[in-house]
């Protein structure tokens, strides 16, 4: 049975070609595409909160993905249940949902979002760094690395991915401070004007927080699929850890005079951890969140255009502000801990050592103490020779920054400074 929800607006891909005959649906076949990349697999080699390889149980950012795609179709599957508006033939596509939901952190560098504040203070003259805009390059035009070509994404997809839309220059201030995150790059402007149809941002939607809070129902979904995950999974992962215990939690509490008696939020966790039952607690409450949602009409310059902008998600103020909590909890007490904190300038190191090096190398220098060390792999050196401004070899070495695992980064690092470490035989691994 057709899914009216979807026209041709929402299937057409990004270089107009239609799809081959193919048994899958065009959102079906964007799924596969990522799902099939060394790019989504490196994710499993890179940090969600604790460094990747430090023990096996910890998520990474792939087993974050994963969960994030599993809730995001669960929230896809419930709202259809619940019914009106939604119907049989008229429903939120869960396998578009999942595309954008494995997709989301393709861009993110090593070391998390220390790497990626990093990366962004490096490219601060050549036009910023940002997770999200990396992810829209790896689609549009990285992914598929032999051909640099990307993976010619269906309009809806791509879309499902924009949690920003406003330009780098957009959101830099007259007294010229960079912004720190949520932009895209400025030559991803032509993606932005395709995914919109065309159609220009009405003044009510000025760059900022405004513009990106207008997205479609499938990003909206994402992105609470990714609060569910990042509020309540991390917190499992801190509790295995170490980092949140009973007696840090009640003291934490007592601080922001947040109760913990039966019943709350955090006595029920609380009572989770003195019982060694964190698993169900989160499973529990994972569905909980999803449940929380239901849709509402909206009316907005591209509502006549796709019912992708038909609907806002909402979801139950109370389930929101637990989520809030959770997260507060979890960046005070684990992401500005001491132990995070070292790790996160140990890889902020690592990134602007191999930063230093090799924009003296490929972009402003072209020597290195008047030799010509050949330093990155054949493909990669031989696309930056051939890029004709500082400002693309620049992006081009970010690419592969940002491209590195967290351990490929260590052991490049090590190769390059460390005297003793290396050999021939592990030059490109």
């Amino acid at each position: 049975m057709p899914n009216r929800f979807y026209g041709a607006f929402d299937t057409e891909r990004f270089s107009g070609k239609p799809d081959a005959r193919d048994f899958r649906t065009p959102f079906q076949i964007d799924r596969d595409r990522i799902l099939h990349t060394p790019t989504f697999r490196r994710l499993q080699n890179k940090t969600q909160v604790f460094w990747s390889g430090e023990y096996d149980f910890y998520r990474t950012r792939l087993t974050h993905s994963l969960e994030v795609a599993q809730i995001g179709r669960s929230i896809c599957h419930w709202l259809k249940h619940a019914g009106d508006p939604l119907a049989e033939d008229f429903f939120i596509d869960p396998d578009l949902v999942e595309a954008a939901c494995l997709s989301h952190d393709l861009g993110h560098p090593p070391f998390g979002h220390a790497g990626e504040r990093t990366l962004n203070h490096l490219m601060g003259p050549y036009g910023g760094f940002e997770g999200n805009a990396q992810t829209l390059r790896l689609l549009t035009e990285r992914i598929f690395s032999a051909k640099r070509t990307g993976m010619d994404p269906t309009r809806g997809f791509l879309d499902a991915i924009l949690k920003y839309k406003s330009l780098w220059t957009e959101l830099r201030t007259t007294g010229g401070v960079l912004p720190e995150n949520h932009f895209l790059y400025d030559f991803q402007h032509g993606f932005l004007d395709w995914a919109m149809g065309g159609h220009d941002f009405p003044a009510e939607l000025p760059p900022g927080d405004e513009r990106d809070s207008f997205k479609s129902i499938e990003c909206q979904v994402m992105d609470w699929a990714d609060d569910t995950a990042y509020s309540l999974n991390d917190i499992a992962d801190s509790v295995r850890a170490g980092f949140l215990r009973i007696e840090r939690i009640e003291a934490w509490a007592e601080k922001h005079d947040k109760g913990i008696g039966e019943g709350t939020p955090l006595g029920e966790l609380i009572a989770a951890i003195r019982k060694r039952r964190v698993d169900p607690f989160v499973g529990k409450r994972i569905g909980r969140y999803i449940q929380a949602t239901t849709l509402k009409a909206d009316t907005n310059f591209l509502s006549g255009s796709s019912n992708r902008y038909r609907f806002k998600l909402v979801v139950d103020p109370d389930i929101k502000a637990e989520s809030k909590l959770f997260k507060k909890l979890a960046f005070e007490l684990v992401f500005l801990s001491p132990q995070l904190k070292q790790l996160e300038h140990k890889g902020n190191h690592l990134l602007h050592r191999l930063w230093d090096v090799l924009e003296q190398r490929y972009v402003t220098g072209g020597s290195i103490d008047g030799q010509d060390f050949q330093l990155l792999p054949e493909d990669a050196a031989a696309e930056i020779s051939e890029a004709d401004s500082p400002e693309k070899k620049a992006r081009l070495i970010c690419d592969f920054l940002a491209g590195m695992t967290d351990g490929y980064a260590a052991r490049m690092y090590k190769r390059l400074f460390t005297p003793d470490f290396g050999s021939i035989s592990d030059l490109i691994g």
